[in-house]
């Protein structure tokens, strides 16, 4: 039980083989999780405890059998602090400290790099986008100021919990508590009924879900009243864009997370803000096309959903061992013999590198929406081409009714607990729908690629005060499967500022750009571009009730109908980073 300055003990498990007064290197690893469950999830850990590591978990403040309160991005930069103070001054220390995990796990490796604390040496961040604050996106709780809802919310429903059943003891007596016999029977968190949690997303409000759904108290409520720009975010304890570090890093990301952006905005950040030479030269990214922590040594393990991708892996263990070996132990090996950036290209099923991000030969394209007759579904006229539309008045229109949303189909998320939550699906049944509007270009020539950042540019109406708008990108096969690629949301109240809502005029024209974030896909020779637009991704994005009230606290809602306008003066578009090859 390892004390923090305001006298609070966090619950701390170390692993190492040998004696125990010889000084050694030290892998942290601070989890939400339960520090009990966690030494398996990376098979690297045994191997750098077996290769003379000591290996060091901690149950973070007020989680399991770490005593304090549990506050979400509250605070953790003194605590991990503390702990790093703690283990310089171990027999089996030797003063340098490396940190490594993927998810919160990886979150809390970068907001405890932000202090520079001497001890740290070297950071391995697996999917940690999480612990990044760019404005709007805190945590990536929203997108275009809309609640993802089904992430946000299955989250904190299975790993939110404040409440952690233990013993009224404190310090070295709580440590022998739970290292007795007794409490290997206990449960600090009886197991939550997900499936009824599951059962209760279409109810409303949403901000009584959990608790209508059994369970434990939480900071979801302050999480979904809030702004997505709020203080509340702003003040959380997450790395800012004035954060710099003192420390190598290795990310490891995918396409079909929540955070590939994030990442690569990161670890830019850190490149060019580092505080040392050595950081400034040392940071580095893979991203694969897997889900979240998704990272396969063998093709049968990838996890991205329906879409044929082959080629996938990396050596993820041995890059891991090498790695701290390289900067914990000095070990002559081809840990920095590596690229900026290496990134795997859907659909081409290759890697590639380069060495800046966005990429320097990116060429960015409008590609225009435009109609022969009304998109309205895959079997409509929607068309998608370079050229910009000719025609004085044209627009598409559909119904949206919260009662009816368009169903999440794979994505880049987590955490919802559906079986088809992330990664690319056939959407071609959903485009079926009278409510998406579906623009799709000629089959290509030959192929492109496009890696990098992509906007929807689009002049939209609606006969609500207020709505969301959102737009998918999709590579459509020969034999008509279409896999989504990237996907984004506007909710139109924060069209202009995520801090500071403001309502629309029904049926007034407003100019837009919906954020699909970043991506890498090759649209091969004879597959078709398409872009899907309609107004909601359920359970994914909460649905907006159309009545211009707080949607978090609505009890009903209004059908709307919404227009995408189309015309010469009024062109709507979406702008592919298309990559130019020699």
């Amino acid at each position: 039980m390892v004390k923090m300055r305001d006298g609070i003990h966090l619950s701390t498990d170390i692993y190492f083989t040998g004696q125990l007064n010889k000084p050694r290197p030290t892998i942290l690893i601070r989890t939400v999780y339960n520090k009990n469950n966690t030494f398996s999830w990376n098979p690297v850990w045994q191997q750098l405890v077996d290769q003379d590591y000591a290996v060091v978990i901690q149950d973070i403040r007020g989680r399991y059998e770490s005593e304090g309160n549990y506050n979400i991005g509250r605070g953790r930069r003194e605590d991990g602090i503390d702990t790093l103070d703690w283990i310089t001054k171990q027999p089996w220390s030797n003063g340098k400290v490396g940190l490594s995990g993927c998810s919160y796990l990886g979150e809390a490796q970068v907001v405890l790099e932000a202090t520079n604390h001497p001890a740290l040496v070297v950071g391995q961040p697996q999917s940690a986008a999480s612990g990044y604050y760019r404005p709007g996106r805190a945590w990536q709780s929203f997108s275009g100021g809309a609640f993802e809802l089904g992430q946000t919310a299955g989250w904190f429903a299975s790993n939110g919990s404040k409440v952690f059943h233990g013993p009224n003891l404190t310090g070295e007596e709580r440590s022998q508590w739970f290292n007795s016999r007794q409490s290997k029977k206990f449960d600090m968190l009886p197991e939550f009924d997900f499936k009824q949690y599951l059962k209760n997303l279409m109810t409303l409000p949403t901000i009584n879900i959990l608790e209508r759904s059994g369970a434990y108290p939480s900071d979801y409520k302050k999480w979904i009243s809030a702004n997505p720009d709020d203080n509340y975010f702003q003040t959380m304890d997450l790395v800012k864009s004035n954060d710099s570090v003192s420390v190598p890093n290795l990310f490891f990301d995918t396409w079909y997370d929540y955070g590939a952006r994030e990442t690569l905005m990161m670890a830019e950040q850190f490149r060019k803000y580092g505080k040392t030479e050595l950081a400034k030269a040392h940071q580095y990214v893979v991203i694969g096309p897997g889900t979240h922590c998704n990272f396969p040594t063998q093709d049968e393990e990838l996890s991205a959903g329906q879409r044929p991708l082959k080629n996938t892996t990396q050596s993820f263990e041995k890059i891991q061992i090498d790695w701290f070996n390289y900067w914990l132990k000095g070990e002559n090996n081809s840990a920095i013999k590596r690229p900026f950036l290496t990134y795997y290209v859907l659909g081409e099923n290759r890697w590639r590198s380069a060495e800046q991000w966005p990429l320097p030969n990116t060429n960015y394209q409008k590609w225009y929406l435009s109609k022969i007759s009304k998109a309205n579904s895959r079997l409509g006229g929607g068309q998608l081409s370079r050229s910009k539309p000719s025609a004085a008045v044209l627009s598409d229109s559909f119904i949206y009714d919260p009662a009816n949303p368009i169903p999440s189909l794979g994505g880049h998320t987590c955490c919802t607990g559906s079986d088809k939550e992330a990664g690319a699906y056939d959407q071609s049944t959903i485009e079926l729908r009278n409510d998406v509007l579906v623009y799709t270009s000629a089959a290509l020539k030959q192929g492109i690629e496009v890696t990098g950042l992509i906007k929807a540019h689009l002049f939209v109406s609606s006969s609500a005060k207020d709505t969301d708008f959102t737009v998918k990108l999709v590579d459509v096969y020969p034999d008509g499967k279409a896999y989504n690629v990237q996907e984004g949301v506007l909710r139109m109240r924060y069209r202009d500022s995520l801090e500071s809502p403001t309502l629309m005029k029904p049926d007034k024209v407003y100019e837009i750009e919906v954020d699909l974030n970043a991506t890498s896909n090759y649209f091969s020779k004879g597959h078709q571009i398409r872009v899907e637009i309609s107004s909601s991704n359920f359970p994914r994005i909460e649905r907006n009730l159309n009545t211009g009230e707080s949607n978090h606290l609505g009890t009903y809602f209004i059908e709307a109908k919404n227009t995408v306008w189309l015309s010469d003066e009024k062109a709507s578009y979406i702008e592919l980073p298309v990559i130019i090859r020699d």
